[in-house]
């Protein structure tokens, strides 16, 4: 899953798993900023996301976000714009590790309907990079952001990072 460019660039005496997870989020954290060009899930790095998973301009892009640092860092998954994919019974975890993504329930859609990638855990909190969210923390923001969120608030987690047997 993950190619020999980032291989070659680990500081000497880390870990592989350790340095891939904070090559993620420092990938993530660049983007903080980001916004979208005029609130229509629209601008030309929001598009690129989009772009990322085969969407057009204008669809909500959470999930084209969190396959886009990842296709930056090197891996061929995820690779989706629907947030629900990204949390697959093989790939679901339980710790909130650097890198692994959250996924947000929203029972008006009765499923995920939200996803981010977790900077860090201090204590009931988790600190993320979130795309397509807002000041509020909404699914439909505009722009870029680094959230604080509840653990209970927390549906599910996903593990893309660990390398895991059998196709997905």
């Amino acid at each position: 899953m993950l190619n020999g460019n980032l291989l070659r660039t680990l500081p000497v005496g880390t870990t592989t798993t350790a340095a891939t997870r904070s090559h993620i989020v420092k990938l993530a954290e660049n983007e903080i900023g980001v916004r979208e060009k005029t609130g229509r899930n629209d601008g030309p790095r929001v598009e690129e996301y989009l772009r990322c998973v085969g969407l057009k301009k204008g669809q909500p892009w959470c999930a084209a976000f969190v396959s886009y640092i990842y296709q930056k860092g090197g891996f061929a998954k995820p690779r989706s714009g629907w947030s629900p994919a990204l949390f697959p019974a093989s790939r679901l975890a339980r710790s909130a590790l650097p890198g692994n993504l959250i996924g947000i329930y929203f029972p008006e859609h009765k499923r995920i309907a939200h996803v981010g990638i977790i900077v860090r855990r201090e204590g009931d909190w988790i600190t993320s990079v979130e795309g397509n969210t807002g000041i509020s923390g909404s699914r439909e923001g505009e722009g870029v952001f680094r959230k604080k969120r509840q653990v209970r608030t927390i549906h599910s987690m996903s593990d893309w990072i660990i390398e895991r047997g059998g196709a997905l």
